[in-house]
């Protein structure tokens, strides 16, 4: 029983440290899991950064890129269908899809390190009603080196007008959290 506690000791050490102070994030080119707490923060205008060109193949066979919603807000999320917490906001995020399409809002999906099986039959599960890039190598998460961690998932950006990345939230995000700052970034 003692070895048994040490044991869940050492696992709840192990897990807790993974998000922790940014000497303990990844460097570049790692992709190794990144936890987070879904925290929502918006950038003021003056400190957003462009962000990266960035297009892929999409699970259902087509393109998704930033550049064809240029002008539009565009919420990124990055997920993979052996990520608990991906399936715990799956429905959050669909949801706000929905309610903000109408207003410009677009949505775009980001398969990370994922078989591309396990990936469509999320996407047939959640019914996300969005497009998502099969992204197995991580070439888009790396693309975003520097506002998030390459292997933080799941990961929510939301792209102004402008194309620049007005809004991180690292882990499952909240639904007010993210409609807030959806609507905030839209109505600028």
């Amino acid at each position: 029983m003692r070895a048994k506690s040490i044991s869940l000791l050492l696992l709840a050490a192990l897990v807790t440290g993974c998000a922790g102070s940014q000497s303990g994030q990844p460097q570049a080119g790692d992709t190794r899991f990144v936890a987070g707490d879904g925290t929502m923060q918006v950038f003021e205008a003056a400190e957003r950064k462009p962000a990266p060109a960035i297009e892929g193949p999409t699970l259902d066979g087509g393109t998704a890129s930033l550049a064809a919603h240029k002008g539009k807000v565009v919420v990124l999320n990055f997920w993979a269908s052996w990520c608990a917490p991906c399936r715990a906001e799956a429905p959050v995020l669909k949801e706000v899809a929905a309610e903000t399409k109408a207003g410009g809002v677009e949505f775009i999906g980001v398969d990370f390190k994922d078989r591309k099986a396990d990936a469509l039959a999320f996407e047939r599960t959640e019914g996300t009603g969005y497009p998502s890039i099969y992204d197995q190598p991580g070439k888009v998460a790396l693309a975003f080196q520097g506002t998030v961690p390459p292997a933080a998932i799941p990961s929510t950006l939301i792209i102004d007008k402008q194309g620049r990345i007005a809004a991180r939230a690292l882990g499952a995000v909240r639904y007010t959290d993210l409609k807030n700052a959806v609507t905030k970034v839209r109505d600028e």
